[in-house]
Order: C-alpha cells, then structure tokens, then sequence
C-alpha cells in the first residue's frame, strides 16, 4: 500500500466572491502541486456560537489525496499547510491575490 497524506479546506458555502474565488484557487493549486482536488459543495453542518447557541452553517469541502507520506514528508506538508492557511486567511480579510509560495 502507498501512504498518502489527505489535506482537506472546509469553506463556508456563501455567495461571497471572495470565498467562491478562494474555492477556486485553492482547486487549482491542489490540482497543479498535488495532482488533482475533489469538492463536495451544500455539506450541511452547525457549530456551538460564543454564547452556546446552535447555528447551522452550510460548508464546501475541497479535499486531495496528496501522494506524500506523512512518516517521511511531515515537515514539508506542515509547511504547505501553514502556507495555504495564511494565503486563504489573507484572501478572506482582503489584502490581495493569493499567493502559496
């Protein structure tokens, strides 16, 4: 068997041309660095609010099975993934293209 390594984003599913762009580019980058990307979009889910109200929230799932071995490539994937997160937060507050170098 091959190990690989499963890197998954969950995104609110909203109408936002900053999330939709994000979904987008981020799709493009899991398909260009690690070889393909898949999307379920409309998964239904709900979280716990500060004041211990149950919201329902609606999310998009993008996931890759990157041909990585976690036993040998940890600190490359920890590195890509710290990467992607800054690049998608800075993406969602606004303070330009996405950049995953």
């Amino acid at each position: 068997l091959l190990e690989r390594t499963r890197v998954e984003v969950y995104l609110p599913d909203l109408p936002s041309s900053r999330y939709q762009n994000l979904l987008r580019s981020l799709e493009q980058e899991f398909t260009y660095a690690l070889g393909g990307a898949s999307i379920i979009r409309g998964l239904e889910g709900s979280y716990l609010s500060a004041s211990g109200e149950l919201i329902p929230d609606r999310i998009n799932l993008l996931y890759c099975d990157a041909p990585l071995a976690l036993s040998k490539d940890f600190s490359n994937v920890a590195t890509y993934v710290r990467r992607l997160k800054r690049a998608a937060m800075e993406e969602i507050v606004g303070r330009g293209s996405i950049d995953f170098s």
